[in-house]
């Protein structure tokens, strides 16, 4: 697939950033669907969630530590910004995003509810486009990015 097909969705990409507020409305408030699952499974999946929601949230506030004053809620880099490749950004391109998918599945986990864990499949698929969109904004403003992109992981560290 040709990724520089992907819209723009504004000057800055705001409506990639409308999109992702509604899939996090949807995440939230699906949690309430559940338990679909009790007992030993649901031990499990309230353990599992809520390591997942802690690693998540690390990955997530590092991220917003490292980026500082580069941080924009739109995926198109703000003027006069610098690529940050340290810290978390070691890891990952995107840990933000990356730890905002961990959250979301630990919440489906945590809440026992398959409409969430779908939720968050879902997200997770929204935020791969998303980067790509964005990666194509930072490869056109930083002579660095196709180096950084090819040693480090997208968006899970030594995942994705």
């Amino acid at each position: 697939m040709d990724w520089r097909r992907l819209p723009d969705l504004g000057p800055r990409g705001e409506g990639w950033f409308a999109a992702q507020v509604v899939l996090f409305a949807v995440i939230a408030v699906s949690g309430a669907t559940g338990p679909a699952w009790g007992g030993l499974a649901r031990s499990i999946g309230i353990a599992v969630g809520g390591l997942l929601i802690c690693c998540g949230g690390l990955l997530s506030v590092r991220g917003l530590l490292d980026i500082r004053e580069n941080l924009t809620p739109f995926p198109k880099p703000m003027d006069g910004a610098l690529l940050v490749e340290a810290g978390a950004y070691r890891l990952v391109r995107h840990p933000i995003y990356g730890g905002l998918i961990l959250g979301a599945v630990g919440w489906g986990f945590a809440t026992s509810s398959p409409l969430t864990l779908a939720a968050s499949l879902l997200l997770a698929a929204f935020f791969d486009l998303k980067s790509r969109r964005e990666e194509l904004w930072l490869a056109d403003r930083y002579a660095g990015y196709p180096a950084y992109r090819s040693r480090t992981r997208r968006l899970i560290p030594w995942v994705y």
